[in-house]
């Protein structure tokens, strides 16, 4: 069988449905057929600046890249069109998080050394003074293409635009690529700076896009002759999860609807995008998604006959969420993904109402290796393990030989991805989450997961969500804290919240202080910042103990 790249794929979906709409952003409608000219046209607009793959695969070793890279700051709005581009050129597309301080993006460009940067109008000034500011990016940054955002933002000195640059393309010349060209994943960087994940495209499509490998592009216009669907992908496409579900669909031939994410997201916009679009499938990154949409869905009235599927991956939902839209949408179903930008998918949860579960099924090549990562445990094995992925997984980590052996090691004669999450196999050979290893307090010669005590905190009645951290302790070598957002502050019981936590939690589990804060903040992607949680429980504040 053979191997694809992303862009072989794109273009057999665009020749078999090339009338059918694409992607829906805004007021922005593309056919793939427009998006298939419009993406060869940029990708030769960069093959003809001298952009485009210097070293072959076989010439390198796991944690380099012989692919010239463009950095993308970017909103949803024409994502997938540059990204296209990128790859039909052999160029190395890189997600860059629009929501970083200055001083962020610059860290992240200077470690990804981008030839250009592509980024909506409203960065401007931001790229200006990243670039002008590094001497490194000074040196690397050659090209700069800016995307109109509608804010009628002046252009940069220098600057092309992406229209400009679209035109200025060949309609007609096919770069040919390889399967070993690599697309490059920055994680999202919760407890460190972030890594970019090297993926080869091969490996992407099959692992993270629902793909495989065939012999010719009929199985493709098979699959485009049962969808046309609408997906409604909500988070942001600047971070994997995003990337990985909208992907799916577009490279199935569905219609991806996504969120313009230029204003920030609003639940009640979002369910009017669901009526509006006859949305089938919406996938959302946990509690930063789901509250707000369980709230909103409880307020108004929305016909959602044609949600059939709400995804979520990328982050923890709540138990009370699920629950929550199995109880709103009896005909839905609830699909819980778990997998991280090292893994691609490794496996989900499917829920149904009356039939909920709360592990996760593994996806081919899903396991869990033994904490000393010598074995693959088996079902009913007792030992708390390593969540892990064998076959089609990334290489490794950009400029990173260390990391790239210790995530991505050789387990029982397998190349495996190990992103650092523990687990337990049941019986069924389930995969039961216990959490980030990194997130682990040790206390008192315990340890405690984080999340299992965020996921008793956010059920509480009196709470809108909450963050577990620990803390330096002189008697426990480390506390456990919670922050709490609570709906009233006056109403919501330390003795209440410690009384809830002891009801399913052994009492070293249990937050010795309970912090009270005006919001919970987490990345543009969803997930917990919890850098910013562990500032706040140094610092004074409202502690109720």
């Amino acid at each position: 069988m053979n191997e694809w790249t992303l862009g072989e794929v794109f273009d057999a979906v665009a020749d078999a449905v090339p009338e059918r709409i694409m992607t829906v952003c805004g007021d922005r409608r593309s056919t793939f057929g427009e998006s298939a000219v419009r993406t060869r046209r940029f990708a030769n607009f960069l093959a003809e600046r001298g952009f485009g793959a210097h070293t072959e695969r076989e010439g390198l070793e796991r944690w380099e890249c012989g692919q010239d890279r463009v950095a993308m700051l970017m909103y949803n709005d024409l994502y997938p069109d540059v990204l296209i581009g990128c790859l039909e050129a052999r160029v190395v597309p890189v997600n860059i998080n629009p929501r970083y301080t200055p001083q962020e993006i610059r860290s992240l460009l200077e470690y990804i050394a981008p030839r250009g940067i592509v980024y909506h109008r409203s960065f401007g000034q931001v790229v200006s003074e990243v670039v002008s500011g590094s001497a490194e990016l000074k040196d690397s940054v050659e090209l700069l293409v800016s995307v109109d955002d509608g804010t009628g933002i002046s252009e940069l000195d220098g600057t092309v635009s992406f229209d400009e640059a679209v035109a200025q393309g060949d309609p007609e010349k096919l770069i040919k690529g390889s399967p070993d060209d690599l697309m490059m994943m920055c994680t999202g960087g919760t407890t460190g700076r972030p890594k970019a994940v090297l993926w080869r495209q091969g490996d992407a499509y099959v692992s993270s896009m629902n793909g495989s490998d065939h012999e010719s592009d009929e199985p493709i216009r098979t699959l485009t002759a049962l969808t046309g669907q609408s997906w409604f992908a909500v988070s942001p496409l600047s971070h994997a999860a995003g990337t990985w579900t909208a992907f799916s669909g577009l490279l199935a031939g569905q219609t991806v609807v996504l969120y313009d994410d230029r204003s920030a997201f609003d639940a009640q916009t979002a369910l009017e995008i669901v009526e509006k679009e006859q949305v089938l499938l919406m996938t959302i990154v946990g509690d930063a998604y789901a509250g707000p949409l369980v709230d909103e869905m409880r307020k108004r009235r929305h016909n959602f006959d044609s949600l059939v599927v709400i995804a979520s991956g990328g982050a923890a939902t709540n138990a009370v969420h699920r629950r929550a839209f199995l109880e709103l949408l009896p005909h839905a179903t609830i699909v819980e993904g778990y997998g991280s930008t090292e893994t691609g998918g490794m496996g989900f949860g499917r829920s149904s109402r009356g039939a909920e579960v709360d592990t996760f099924a593994p996806m081919p090549g899903g396991a869990a290796v033994s904490h000393d990562r010598t074995r693959l445990l088996k079902p009913g094995d007792d030992e708390i393990g390593w969540a892990a992925r064998a076959g089609r997984v990334p290489l490794g980590y950009f400029r990173d030989r260390q990391a790239t052996e210790n995530t991505f090691p050789v387990v029982d004669g397998q190349r495996m991805a190990i992103p650092g999450d523990r687990v337990r196999i049941a019986d069924d050979g389930s995969l039961r989450l216990l959490g980030r290893d990194s997130l682990v307090i040790n206390t008192g010669g315990e340890k405690v997961f984080v999340e299992e005590v965020e996921e008793v905190l956010r059920a509480h009645p009196t709470v809108i969500d909450a963050l577990v951290v620990g803390r330096a302790s002189e008697r426990w070598g480390q506390e456990v804290v919670a922050l709490v957002h609570a709906v009233d502050e006056a109403q919501c019981s330390t003795e209440d919240l410690k009384s809830a936590c002891g009801e399913s939690l052994a009492r070293y589990k249990i937050p010795k202080q309970f912090m009270f804060v005006p919001a919970i903040r987490r990345l543009g992607n969803g997930k917990p910042d919890y850098r910013w949680a562990a500032r706040q429980v140094q610092v004074e504040g409202t502690v109720v103990s």
